[in-house]
């Protein structure tokens, strides 16, 4: 169930993107992070290391804060439901 959430999470993440004015940078790190989240996911032995992920989404969460405020909102919640499931 978890999973799903966070994979509905991402989806509403990425909506928000495609809705928000972004330079392509920022662009590229969202979908950087929402790929590493999804191998994360799935378990794949490629996943990236998990607190290394976690801490790149807090730096995104901060960085869009000022600009993308909705767009952090939504990161914000990955963020609190990764980690309540210890991923």
């Amino acid at each position: 169930m978890t999973n799903e959430k966070i994979r509905k999470l991402l989806a509403d993440l990425q909506k928000e993107v495609r809705q928000t004015e972004m330079n392509a940078g920022a662009r590229s790190s969202l979908r950087k992070l929402d790929s590493d989240i999804h191998e994360l996911l799935s378990s794949s032995s490629s996943a990236p290391n998990v607190k290394s992920v976690v801490e790149r989404a807090k730096l995104l969460e901060a960085e869009f804060a000022v600009r993308h405020p909705t767009v952090e909102t939504v990161l914000r919640e990955v963020i609190d439901t990764l980690a309540r499931i210890g991923v």
